[in-house]
């Protein structure tokens, strides 16, 4: 699963947008993260063609199971890590920024030991 950052991000939105809409549409990401539907039209080819995700003649865009699985490695990450960093007196805003950073970076190995001790702590 050797994807970039910004194809991370765009598979996470659609998966959080995906909880929230009845369906998803290259619109509602450009809004959700402020860029121009021009930009997030291309995002969304490069992810089709990665087979990331599927596009429907309508426009409707939905995860593939490889880009379903990114996006909830990810998501985890940012919910594990900002409620982590809050728990340790960083602002909530601040902790959700750098967890966003930080869940592109971390190390499989290093995002398991900090869910396990979060877990051992009931921090999770």
């Amino acid at each position: 699963m050797n994807v970039n950052e910004s194809a991370e991000n765009y598979l996470e939105t659609i998966l959080i947008l995906s909880k929230q809409l009845p369906v998803v549409r290259s619109v509602d990401i450009a809004n959700e993260l402020g860029f121009k539907k021009s930009s997030v039209s291309v995002a969304m080819k490069n992810l089709r063609m990665k087979n990331h995700i599927t596009v429907t003649d309508a426009g409707f865009i939905y995860l593939t199971e490889s880009g379903k699985a990114i996006a909830e490695m990810i998501y985890e990450r940012h919910r594990l890590l900002t409620s982590y960093l809050v728990h340790l007196g960083v602002d909530e805003k601040i902790a959700a920024e750098d967890a966003c950073k930080m869940e592109h970076v971390i190390s499989r190995e290093s995002f398991e030991a900090i869910k396990n001790h979060a877990k051992n702590a009931h921090l999770s």
